[in-house]
């Protein structure tokens, strides 16, 4: 039922109006009336009516005042002017606010009711039009995400101006006002290739992720399939405390599924300005890598990075703490490091070393340690030893004297080589996952039924790392692809079948053939009859 709400200053107009108009017969429920503007608008603010009926002409506040007020506050009610006076100008400011329709007293039933009955239509045709407006966006949240990623990389790199993070920012409906800012990065990752994709790990990123959407405070984006970034808004006083939240409540949420999974998280230094936020993500990324070097923290801080570095230099065997050549953390930042990561670890890891790795018999240890753990490696990804070592350069280093930085460099190139194994062996398994994919929505894309989920679940991940993996491979996101394999298909069919519109959306995978005729508008730019006559789409 549509609400009406009445004003005319005439007693017997209103009574006669309320009385002879069978209301619910077409639709409509009458809550209330008032002899004036000012008498009428307090209630009009409390029962939000759909459809205003106003007189013109009365005492205290008119019905132009008072149409001009309801349509600022409440755009969606239509109104409707009744009026004693065939006066142009009249009608012309009534059209200039906003007005629906102008009626000529004496009105009569049969006139008013075809009014309703118009603007009813239109009310509907509205509402109509914006359930598939908030179809069509809860479809494209997946794009969303999608498009914030990028954003918070432009972001992160520094490639936009300030004036340009203000307007994406507003593109995206993303709110990044604030007097200071802070970044935390976090990683979760099965413990081993089994786990790869846990109902555990699913669990977690769902609960991380509506606790941060709860608080206005973090806004979190993808950095990569494992990595999340929640970039910090506050103030002076509380951005140290909000960033300390932030990390509590991810250490609260992975420690139940601590069994299973391994995850850290880096807090930021806060800065004041948008422009030091690529500053202040290095810095994280800094303090996130030492995640290889100092496994046993999961909570890793500037503060624990100084105390790191800080440490009394080695200048003997006898000196060495022996956890520090731990071949785990080797073979851990090879399964877990990232190429972005290799120059940093490499230097971190001599450092931690101290005066010791001048000592000519440990330094060749060194060089052996890592090129063993390497190869194994490599060896677990399914290459053989040789083909590993073909293509280094530095193998020869060992039978050398070198300096630091040549030292430095033979880490960098054989952990690097082997990272660049791993991922093509990873992108191969992606590539499969895809490929899997891929084929089901081929198959399954007219099906109305077909989802993010459903097409995870064929092909046994989880919807979130599926989501990742599809937009990271194939540069649009799973709505973008399902929509664009039906729009082709209608395009055919409408070319080349006499087949009606609403035939072919339940053909295309629609069940609502509105949706399908505003949704091709939408990404092609013309209505589906308009294309059928040979109107080029427009995507």
């Amino acid at each position: 039922m549509l609400k009406v709400y009445l004003v005319d200053d005439e007693g017997v107009v209103r009574e006669g109006l309320k009385d002879g108009i069978p209301w619910a017969q077409y639709g409509f429920e009458f809550i209330g009336s008032a002899p004036d503007g000012e008498m009428a608008l307090p209630q009009i603010r409390r029962l939000k009516p759909d459809v205003l009926i106003t007189d013109i002409k009365m005492p205290f506040m008119d019905g132009l005042a008072l149409s001009k007020l309801v349509h600022e506050e409440l755009p969606e009610t239509k109104i409707i002017i009744i009026s004693g006076h065939d006066d142009f100008e009249f009608a012309r400011e009534a059209i200039a606010i906003g007005v629906e329709q102008y009626l000529l007293k004496p009105i009569t039933k049969a006139s008013l009711i075809k009014t309703l009955e118009v603007v009813k239509g239109k009310i509907e045709e509205e509402r109509e039009q914006k359930n598939y407006i908030k179809q069509f966006q809860l479809e494209a949240q997946e794009y969303e995400q999608y498009a914030q990623r990028k954003f918070f990389e432009q972001l992160i790199s520094g490639t936009l101006s300030v004036h340009e993070i203000y307007e994406q920012a507003k593109k995206l409906d993303v709110n990044i006002d604030a007097e200071y800012y802070n970044i935390v990065l976090f990683t979760v990752q099965p413990q081993t290739a089994v786990t790869k994709y846990s109902q555990p790990l699913a669990e977690l990123i769902e609960d991380l992720m509506g606790f941060f959407l709860r608080y206005p405070e973090y806004l979190l984006f993808r950095y990569n399939l494992m990595t999340y970034a929640v970039l910090i808004k506050g103030s002076k006083d509380n951005i140290r405390a909000i960033s300390s939240r932030c990390t509590e409540n991810i250490e609260r949420y992975c420690v139940k599924s601590f069994d299973s999974l391994n995850w850290y998280a880096a807090l930021g230094e806060p800065v004041e300005r948008l422009s030091g936020l690529p500053r202040c993500f290095a810095k994280t990324s800094k303090i996130l890598s030492y995640r290889h070097l100092l496994p046993e923290n999961h909570i890793l801080t500037s503060e624990l990075l100084s105390q790191a570095e800080a440490q009394p230099q080695i200048h003997t065997l006898s000196q060495l703490d022996v956890t520090k050549v731990d071949s785990l953390l080797l073979r851990n930042f090879l399964q877990t490091g990232l190429m972005t990561e290799v120059g940093a670890f490499a230097s971190e890891y001599l450092n931690a070393l101290g005066d010791a790795i001048h000592l000519p018999i440990f330094r060749k240890y060194i060089m052996l340690n890592v090129r063993f753990n390497a190869t194994l490696e490599a060896i677990g990804y399914g290459f053989t030893q040789e083909e590993f070592l073909q293509p280094l350069k530095c193998l020869d280093y060992v039978e050398k004297e070198i300096d630091d930085r040549e030292l430095k460099n033979y880490i960098m190139e054989i952990l690097g080589w082997t990272i660049t194994l791993r991922e093509r062996i990873s992108n191969n398994q992606y590539r499969t996952i895809l490929n899997r994919a891929i084929r089901f929505i081929d198959k399954n894309y007219t099906d109305e039924g077909i989802s993010l989920n459903t097409v995870a679940k064929a092909v046994n991940i989880s919807a979130n790392y599926f989501s990742g993996i599809f937009s990271q491979e194939m540069g649009l996101t799973f709505v973008e692809y399902v929509t664009q394999k039906r729009m082709e298909l209608a395009k055919r069919l409408l070319r080349q079948t006499s087949k009606r519109s609403g035939e072919i959306a339940f053909e295309v995978g629609y069940r609502d053939p509105r949706y399908f005729s505003f949704l091709f508008k939408k990404t092609q730019g013309c209505t589906p009859s308009n294309y059928r006559a040979g109107e080029e789409a427009k995507p």
